[in-house]
């Protein structure tokens, strides 16, 4: 199901993601810089298992629409064809089955057909250079809705 947070909360912009949304829980009258910048060190300040739990609270690229947030379905825009669609779940289900953890990316309004090649070559990719990749998408995601509010 959907989340139903509202668009503008800190909750709705870092997806719920555990231990960070608490941790920036009063951030939120700060410009979007420093609320990022407030996220990066709460989880530089966290465990592994912590920032993958903060990456798996993002939805997969490519999830079914009534399952994504607000701030996600507009992100991730329209629906795709069939053969896309099956080509990011297999691409996914590699991607989580190498790393652990859920592939992240800032979509920015791309068609579905464009993160196809991005993740493919991600999959290359050491562990540890993915976590540090998909943080950063995370902190671009975060970055874009707290600058741009819908």
């Amino acid at each position: 199901m959907a989340s139903d947070t509202p668009p503008g909360s800190l909750a709705a912009v870092f997806e719920r993601a555990p231990g960070l949304v608490a941790a920036l829980d009063h951030a939120s009258g700060d410009t979007p810089r420093s609320i990022i910048a407030k996220a990066r060190r709460t989880l530089a300040g966290m465990t592994e298992v912590e920032q993958i739990a903060v990456l798996d609270a993002h939805p997969r690229i490519g999830a079914d629409p009534a399952s994504l947030s607000l701030s996600s379905r507009r992100e991730q825009g329209a629906a795709t064809d069939a053969a896309t669609q099956r080509e990011l779940a297999e691409l996914n289900d590699a991607y989580e089955r190498k790393f652990g953890f859920r592939f992240v990316v800032f979509v920015a309004g791309r068609p579905k057909r464009e993160i196809v090649p991005v993740l493919r070559a991600r999959l290359a990719n050491t562990r540890e250079t993915e976590l540090r990749t998909g943080l950063e998408e995370f902190f671009a995601i975060a970055l874009d809705r707290l600058e741009r509010p819908r």
